[in-house]
């Protein structure tokens, strides 16, 4: 049984540190999701406390985020309309749905699914993301109330229409960017966005602010409910799996990072656990979907964090705050929409399609259509990423089954040397090569494979290896196989050399002690 250790000042420090940055990102991410403000902070508290004790990290910060928010947005737009109850029910139905997913397939151990995740659609949907994030909060910054889901046309209709727009809205929302921006220049622990948030509610409360702001916010503690819609789950599965995947890839990056810059022992299948558990408490007590956060993990970190207490307090905090949301009532939306923009701007980043432009053109394609048809598909940016995932199977599949063959003819022999994947979808093309050269070359007496430039050999693979040699000696032809790659001897052994007889030569030159096993093996 492993020995409890206990908080250190260090994790205290880290705890409020990033509760006070957590408490007007959880305010500003419920908007941006379609949900009234303190369904962000009850999204902020019990899960947060949840994940902080089953995680394998003792940094990674859970809560509600900016990419979640807008994916939820974009899952549940098209079933009910934003703010309304019918709305609220399916946000929390869908935390339950995202945190099962991430439950499952963090106790049957395939935590590598964290791996998976094709960067070049995880960079452009997320630099899209961004840019569709920005664009939502301009009608909020301008004073304007958003017309349309779509935040690319919301942004669009409020500024084509200047007369509409609020100077105090702006003011509040150019002071608050100031200050935040400001405050990360003084030093990272400044709490610019809390102190922008309580200033502007005292100024909006003082000069008596009629623009748009929070309004009446609920104070009641959560409770556990199990009252939600579920007849409504199948059509929650998409957006649930699309919001499990890209949600996590996010954490298990910061984890990860984490991890190895300290050399200790990351478990990803762990990390999903802990993210499901809180995703489904988060359903459970109203909130919906969160995640990871990687400012606020290292806003953790440098804030002297040490165990997964810090963690802990930073749920204990948030909780304490819903008493005093009614305070927040006259808070600006256009404070928020500053705290917003501040905060996703470093989201926006381009650059790395520039490096997948250099270093792999296709992988930038990939990159290029994925950022494109999230933009088009907003608010439905869920459709972006399956578009994404699609495309890099695609050109996964594509580069395997362009399996490279190059022959060469050589004193009556024959040289074959394929360079790739053999499996069954690139196999035709080296039975095509072959059959090809052998016509071409109809005095030929060899025939050598050499397969050292063969990364991996399926079933299928090497049963094509076995009929084409078994044709060549009914042409009349030797056949040897050498250079077999140590990751596919035992399947040339089981196959190449039950029924015809070559010269297997392994990768590393020992063919007498590959033949003795293969004959050891034999009844």
């Amino acid at each position: 049984m492993k020995r409890i250790v206990a908080p250190t000042w260090g994790d205290l420090v880290a705890g409020i540190s990033v509760a006070l940055v957590l408490i007007p990102q959880a305010l500003a991410y419920s908007g941006l999701a379609g949900l009234p403000p303190q369904t962000g902070i009850y999204a902020s508290a019990l899960p947060v406390i949840v994940a902080a004790l089953l995680a394998s990290s003792p940094y990674l910060q859970t809560g509600p985020t900016a990419a979640t928010a807008l994916l939820t947005l974009g899952a549940l737009t098209a079933l009910a309309e934003p703010s309304a109850p019918s709305y609220v029910e399916l946000a929390a139905l869908l935390a339950i749905v995202v945190g099962a997913i991430r439950l499952v397939v963090g106790l049957v151990r395939m935590g590598a699914i964290a791996y998976l995740m094709s960067q070049p659609v995880v960079v452009a949907f997320m630099a899209a993301a961004g840019i569709l994030i920005v664009l939502s909060q301009v009608p909020a910054v301008l004073g304007v109330v958003a017309s349309d889901a779509d935040p690319i046309v919301a942004a669009w209709e409020a500024l084509r229409d200047p007369d509409a727009w609020d100077p105090g809205s702006i003011a509040f929302a150019f002071a608050g960017a100031l200050v935040v921006i400001g405050g990360r220049r003084l030093h990272p622990l400044f709490p610019g966005a809390v102190i922008t948030v309580i200033g502007s509610i005292v100024v909006s409360r003082a000069i008596g602010f009629e623009g748009l702001t929070l309004g009446a916010i609920e104070t009641a503690l959560p409770v556990l409910s199990l009252d939600l819609p579920w007849s409504d789950v199948p059509g929650l599965l998409i957006g649930g799996l699309v919001i499990a995947l890209i949600g996590f890839a996010e954490p298990a990056a910061i984890a990860r990072h984490y991890a190895t810059a300290e050399r200790k022992r990351w478990d990803p299948s762990r990390e999903l656990v802990s993210q499901g558990a809180a995703n489904i408490m988060s359903g459970l007590v109203g909130g919906f979907p969160i995640g990871g956060s990687f400012s606020r993990t290292a806003l953790a970190k440098l804030a002297g964090a040490k165990t997964r207490w810090n963690g802990v307090i930073v749920g204990i905090v948030m909780l304490a705050t819903i008493p005093l949301l009614g305070f927040m009532s006259a808070l600006p939306r256009a404070t928020l929409g500053a705290v917003v923009i501040t905060a996703v701007l470093p989201l926006v980043n381009l650059r790395p399609l520039l490096e997948f432009w250099r270093a792999a053109r296709l992988q930038f394609y990939v990159a290029g259509i994925t950022f494109v048809a999230t933009l088009i598909a907003a608010p439905h940016v869920e459709r972006g990423v399956v578009i994404g995932v699609l495309l890099a199977a695609a050109a996964h599949l594509y580069r395997e089954v362009r399996l490279s063959v190059p022959t060469s003819v050589e004193d009556g022999t024959i040289h074959v040397q394929p360079r790739g994947v053999l499996y069954y979808a690139s196999a035709a093309a080296l039975e095509e090569t072959v059959g090809d050269v052998i016509t071409q070359h109809p005095g030929a007496q060899a025939l050598v494979f050499h397969l050292d430039g063969l990364g991996r050999v399926d079933l299928t693979g090497a049963l094509t290896l076995r009929r084409l040699a078994e044709d060549a000696r009914a042409a009349g032809m030797s056949v040897t196989f050498v250079d077999v790659p140590p990751q596919s001897s035992k399947i040339a052994e089981r196959v190449l050399s039950e029924r015809v007889p070559v010269s297997l030569l392994v990768e590393d030159g020992h063919a007498a002690d590959a033949d003795r096993r293969r004959r050891a093996s034999q009844p």
